[in-house]
């Protein structure tokens, strides 16, 4: 068979493909040019100190600022746990425990994506869960009482022609999807959960040097109540829509009910992946032990109603959370898997051959550090610091200044609204980078406490729950189970609403309990930091 002639293109079929193929490369061309004119409202001298205000040095010291420190040594704790295979036991075991009826164990896979990725990455934590999803869904499948995929295909011969996968259930898409936001909403509860929480400290702390800094207990105190409500109407939500909750007769509800032989046989593979596991090791004790330490050093390092370790070990110097981090690090290089060499304290055993290595190892570490979000991290520190020096944040600030005639709760609506769209189609942390330094400026200009509208604003930014791009765990769970841009869409419709509300409505009421110097704007905040004065 002769091969087909390459068919002619028209002229806008050629721009258009061609747009299609180099989108990223006209926007970085395209953007400066739009925003060029921006450098011309100002003054000549002002557009001068724009150009000559942030040396090379200042650059280079915002990618290893005290809350770049910290992000990394909270990221190899949690390669740690994944190194010893820890969070798979714990995911494992309470799931068995909550039971594994389908919507109990829906609410146990979600709460166990929570949990973990208050500690690792919001992409590892689900990842954890896809393979554990899968295992229980191909399971009942066999038993004839679920179905994992629904088979879309009119006959046998299309589904022959057809190289494309089937599209999962319903109940399917309940399971994946509540991993997926479970591990995004998860990773508020924690100052080291997700990128943007320490871009918002690194950001707040930078500018307003003065402030009281953001701290691990008040940053937990205040949003586990809301990831804990968030989560569980998130799951009452899938449930709805996907698993037929409230609707006993419908289709979906008949679908997801798996009855006693269902339950019994998701219970058979979470105990079997529990077997295979094995007996615990002396490897995820210690693991264990020093997570739990960090947590409590993080806790405790100085609290305010009591004086913490660092306020007894160096009451004149600021330590910071970085120091824990570093510490807990360093305990890991250190401290060996293995205690085989007690072996040769005692007599008539076999004595080990090889040194043991660590609880972690750097080839480990450097082969699933995520290095490109540390440099992300930094890049965002250092366009943050560059925004703030040259004048550009507080030009925008000064520029949304209109906006004082409004209520607090109208504004803080609108910044939340305004943040969770554009994060739904760009980088959660890149985002947060660009808008921080602004809202820091505006709550300046209008006079309320920065914190009224940063923190809002960095939490809201990990709130992408429409599109496979909006965040990892997204993309992940759409690859994994070929969920449509059209359902996932559909998912997100309930999680976008309840967090937007809920930050909306806790955070000027519950987050005055915790923050209550929010309550007036504060003197400090019109005093210009720098974030390179180490």
């Amino acid at each position: 068979m002769a091969d087909e002639e390459p068919q002619q293109l028209t002229g806008g079929q050629k721009c258009g493909l061609f747009a299609k193929l180099y989108w990223r490369g006209i926007i970085l061309v395209v953007a400066p040019l739009v925003f060029l004119p921006v450098l011309f409202i100002n003054p000549d001298d002002q557009l001068v100190s724009q150009v000559n205000s942030f040396d090379t040095n200042r650059t280079t010291m915002c990618y290893f600022k005290e809350t770049n420190v910290m992000f990394i040594g909270g990221l190899i704790l949690a390669l740690a746990i994944e190194f010893c295979n820890l969070h798979n036991r714990i995911a494992l075991k309470v799931i068995s425990i909550v039971g594994c009826s389908q919507p109990r164990l829906n609410l146990g896979l979600m709460s166990v994506t929570m949990f973990v990725s208050m500690w690792i990455s919001n992409t590892a934590a689900t990842a954890m869960m896809c393979p554990i999803i899968v295992a229980i869904l191909e399971e009942l499948e066999r038993q004839g009482i679920g179905q994992f995929y629904t088979d879309k295909k009119v006959d046998e011969e299309a589904a022959e022609d057809s190289d494309e996968p089937p599209n999962p259930s319903r109940t399917s898409v309940c399971y994946f999807m509540g991993a997926a936001y479970a591990s995004s909403i998860g990773g508020l509860g924690s100052l080291i959960g997700t990128g943007t929480n320490l871009t918002f400290k690194g950001i707040y702390e930078s500018r307003f040097p003065a402030a009281p800094g953001i701290d691990f207990p008040r940053w937990t105190f205040y949003n586990v109540p809301p990831m804990l409500a968030a989560t569980f109407l998130t799951y009452l939500y899938l449930q709805i829509v996907f698993a037929g909750m409230f609707r006993p007769k419908s289709q979906d509800a008949k679908a997801s009910n798996v009855g006693p032989a269902g339950e019994e046989a998701a219970k058979e593979v979470i105990a079997k992946r529990y077997q295979d596991l094995g007996p615990i090791r002396s490897h995820e004790i210690f693991v264990a032990i020093l997570f739990i330490l960090s947590i409590l050093l993080y806790f405790s390092r100085s609290p305010g109603f009591f004086p913490g370790w660092a306020d007894v070990i160096a009451p004149k110097t600021s330590i910071k959370d970085a120091t824990p981090a570093i510490f807990i690090v360093i305990a890991l290089f250190m401290i060996p898997a293995v205690w085989s060499f007690f072996k040769f304290c005692r007599g008539g055993e076999k004595l080990p051959k090889k040194p043991s290595t660590g609880l972690i190892t750097w080839g480990f570490v450097h082969t699933h550090t995520p290095w490109s979000l540390v440099f992300l991290l930094g890049g965002g520190f250092a366009l943050a610091e560059g925004s703030s020096s040259s004048g550009m944040s507080e030009l925008l600030g000064n520029a949304l200044s209109g906006l004082k005639s409004l209520p607090p709760l109208a504004i803080l609506f609108i910044v939340l609204l305004s943040i969770q769209f554009l994060t739904e189609f760009t980088s959660n942390v890149a985002i947060a980078n660009i808008t921080l330094p602004v809202l820091a400026e505006m709550a300046v200009v209008i006079r309320i406490h920065p914190l009224y509208l940063m923190m809002p604003a960095a939490i809201t930014a990990s709130y992408a729950f429409h599109l496979p791009v909006g965040t990892p765990p997204n993309a992940l769970v759409a690859g994994y189970a070929n969920i449509r841009t059209k359902e996932m869409s559909i998912a997100g419709i309930g999680p976008t609403i309840i967090t937007l509300l809920l930050i909306w409505i806790t955070f000027p009421t519950y987050g005055l309990v915790i923050y209550p110097e929010m309550s007036k704007f504060p003197p400090w905040a019109t005093k210009k930091g720098n974030s390179t004065s180490f």
